[in-house]
Parts: structure tokens; sequence; C-alpha cells
């Protein structure tokens, strides 16, 4: 490619609290529209802000995550600008003194790590819903003053792979931390996209285009790419790209202008004058830091080094918060970490799917998971039997070895008894000895399921196995 793609993101996070930024009104998701709305989010007159303690705690983790340098000093301004999502006429942010600046987090693309700076992270509250009908716009007051934080990179993603996997591990620290939920789809976390064009062999950089209000990390990925491919467009036939603020139009699948960007814009930002700054001594910075859940990486780490999972195991863990824990704890009660994993991310998960369950309404507790998988790891039960078994206990969670003998759904391992289903498949099919011995194993594997299949399953089919040679080794 002729031209470097410098990517630059912008990630606001809802951060868990049970009330606003700067009120007592709750900050409910779903609640009916309108309904968590107060005179101080409406900044009816006479109101004051009260600042959120928890938002700030939030905020101080998700800094301290991100190796930032974190301000013991809070400090608001006022982001003057009118819309119609914005009640106050202004936004209450922090531009001069950001809760936290100057880090980075690691992610890794495939095999590659890759160091991404951050800038900077900042609180603020969150504007307005508005909800575009045909010929008018609604608007719900319910996420005004909802507490936000903004985290800022430096302009060091080169495609659209980096960029996704940037979000994920982001995504991946709020919903650890229990800061937030994660949820793209719903709001929680959304995106914004810098995307300049850097001509090789060149230091100065083409217009950058800003892309709003992403809201989910595939589409991420096809509006960088689109948008890389438009801008080249446009440079190869001589243009030049316009600095604007465009959006993703997933009918078109393609970029759309939305407004001009001005080189001059000025927010008219002010000190908040309703909110004196507040220090924070390093006693509370230092709890807030040790009440700090297990970070993504440190399950990684863990992962990899203690329980031996590869690289596909622990992306797909790590996706899902619930199944994560849940596989923590069942992990406790095992020693084959390998025979859980497969299950959890196998039968397990295939249940939770087909049900549209997740891993912390599940009835089955992961003591008993724990127990079926030491059923299959010392020979107890069969995978076929585990399958059977879990089924009936999946929605009622009674011990699987009893159930399993209820259901007498334990392999056999009498070597007498085996012996004599062996000599007894080996009768009925004695053409098939002179291929074994001639070394096709194939015909080994249809003696021992001929096996499998008068005894219903229920022989260790690993014993099977041995026995089934040493009695052909006679003939």
């Amino acid at each position: 490619m002729r031209y470097q793609v410098i990517i630059g993101l912008e990630i606001h996070i809802e951060t868990k609290t049970k009330t606003k930024m700067f009120s007592s009104s709750s900050s409910l998701f779903d609640a009916p529209a309108n309904t968590n709305v107060g005179v101080v989010d409406m900044a009816f007159p006479g109101t004051m802000p009260t600042v959120n303690k928890q938002a700030v705690k939030n905020a101080i983790m998700l800094a301290h995550a991100l190796n930032m340098k974190i301000d013991d000093e809070l400090h608001f301004d006022r982001k003057n600008y009118f819309y119609s999502d914005l009640p106050k006429g202004y936004q209450i942010t922090q531009q001069r003194r950001p809760i936290g600046k100057d880090g980075y987090l690691d992610i890794f693309v495939g095999d590659t790590k890759k160091r991404v700076r951050i800038e900077r992270v900042h609180m603020e509250e969150d504007t307005a819903k508005q909800i575009h009908l045909a010929d008018i716009t609604l608007i719900d007051y319910n996420r005004a003053g909802n507490p936000l934080v903004e985290l800022v990179t430096r302009p060091d993603l080169r495609n659209a792979e980096e960029a996704m996997a940037f979000i994920e591990a982001v995504r991946e620290i709020v919903t650890f931390l229990d800061i937030s939920d994660g949820k793209m789809e719903e709001g929680s976390l959304r995106c914004d996209v810098n995307i300049s064009l850097l001509p090789r062999g060149t230091t100065i950089f083409g217009n950058k285009v800003e892309i709003k209000n992403l809201n989910s990390i595939s589409n991420v990925g096809k509006v960088i790419e689109t948008e890389i491919k438009r801008q080249i467009a446009v440079y190869d036939s001589g243009e030049t790209v316009i600095s604007q603020t465009r959006r993703y139009d997933d009918v078109l699948k393609d970029t759309v202008a939305m407004r001009m960007k001005d080189k001059s814009v000025d927010y008219k930002y002010i000190p908040e004058g309703n909110i004196l700054p507040i220090s924070l001594s390093k006693e509370f910075i230092d709890e807030t830091i040790a009440e700090m859940k297990e970070l993504p990486s440190a399950k990684r780490d863990r992962y990899f080094n203690t329980f031996k999972l590869n690289a596909h195991e622990v992306n797909i863990l790590l996706q899902d918060k619930d199944l994560t824990n849940y596989f923590d704890r069942a992990a406790q009660d095992v020693k084959n970490y390998k025979t859980l994993i497969n299950w959890i991310i196998g039968e397990f998960s295939s249940y939770l799917n087909k049900e549209g369950k997740n891993a912390q309404n599940v009835a089955l507790s992961p003591q008993n998971t724990a127990k079926l998988i030491n059923l299959i790891d010392n020979d107890t039960i069969s995978n076929s039997q585990a399958r059977e078994l879990f089924m009936h206990i999946v929605e009622t969670n009674d011990d699987p070895e009893t159930k399993a003998k209820a259901l007498n759904l334990v392999q056999v391992s009498d070597t007498d008894f085996i012996l004599s289903v062996i000599n007894e498949v080996i009768n009925e099919n004695l053409h098939v000895i002179d291929d074994i011995k001639a070394g096709k194993d194939r015909a080994m594997g249809f003696l021992v399921g001929q096996v499998m299949k008068k005894t219903k399953g229920k022989v260790n089919p690993a014993l099977a196995s041995k026995l089934m040679k040493q009695e052909i080794d006679k003939k």
C-alpha cells in the first residue's frame, strides 16, 4: 500500500453506578422513557451537582489498569455547546486535568504484541438518547447525566485488526473489573474512530476523518476497511480528503458525511464553578486499587501457565465473564483442566446457546460440573455416557455420581465380562483377523466398535481395545 494508515480511537464507557454522575437520579438502563430524570439533570435554576463517589472509583480502577498517571485532585469543566440531547446547554467533563493520563495497553494481534499509547481517561456525563422516527425525533432524558469515562488513544493503530483487538481488550478490562457491562449494543461502550492516511515517504498526515458512535466491534472493522478504501480512492483521483465527521450506514455499507470539521472548533471550555477541586488522598486511591478484581491479563497468564490452555481456549473464555467465572470455580475441584475446558466450550456452551441461557443462570453448579469431569477423568463414565448424564442433571443440579448409578450409566470394567464379549465378537468376525495382522488399524477399530455396540457403550473403550489386542495376538 502506498499509504500508511493512522488510526486513533475515542471510547466512551458508561460505568456501573446506582445513580447518575452528578445527581441522585437512578441510572438504571431500560426504564420507561423520561422516568429517571431529576431537576439537577435538567439544570433547573438553583440546583447544584454533586460528584458520584463510585464513578470516581471506577475511573481510578480503569486508569490504573491502563498503566496511567492518576491525578490526585479532581477538576471539572463545562463544555459549552447547544444540542437537543444536552439539557443543560453544556456538558460537565474534564478538559484541563483528566483523572488519568499517559498510559498504555499491550494488545495481541495473532501472536504479535503491540503497545498502544493512551493519551487520557477523563470523566464526564452522558447526553440524552435521541430516537429518530420518520418525520420527528423523540428524546429520552433517562441517559442524560449517566456517568461516563472517555478513553482517548494516541494515533498508534495501523489497521482494522489492531483497532478491533484494542477495543476487545478494553471491553475485557471494564467487564472483568465490573465497572461496566461493556455491552456495545446497549450503548454502554461506544466508539469513535479517527482515520487519516500518510503517504509513504512523507511526514505530513492527511486530513483526519472521524466516524461516530460505532456500536459493535465488527462494525468498527467494517468501517475502517471501508473508510480506508474511500480515502485512497479520493487521493488517487487527485482530490483531497475533507476533514469531516461521518457515520456508518449499514444499508449502504459505506460511511456517510454528517458535518464538516472546523479546525478552530472552540467549545468555550470554562471551569465548572459549581464543583470545587476535590483532593483525592493517597489512602483513597490505594484502597480503590486494592479493591480491583483480577485483570484479564492476569487471567490470561494464569490460564496459559497454570492450566496450560491454548490461545483459542483462553480467548473463548475471556469473551464471556460469566463463563470465565464458572470455569474458575469448577477448576478448583478438578485435576484435568484440559477435559474441563473441552467440556465448558463444547457440550456446556452448546447447551447454553441452545437454551438462551448463560453460565450465571444455569441450574447446574460449577461444583457438580467438576464432579462430572472427574467421573470422565477416572473412567467411571465414558464421554457418551457423560453427555447423557449431563442432560439429566443440567436443569436439576443432581449429584452426578448418584444420578449416574441410578441411571446405570457407569462403565463396565469387569475384565472377565469384557473378555467374554470380545471372544464373542472375534468368533463372529474371524475374517477380520488377517486384516488386523496385516496392520490394518481400521479393522481393529471395527471389532472394538462391535464390543461397544453389544455392551451399549458401557465398556471402558481403552480397556476393551487393550484386551482385544491381547486376544488377537493369541490367534
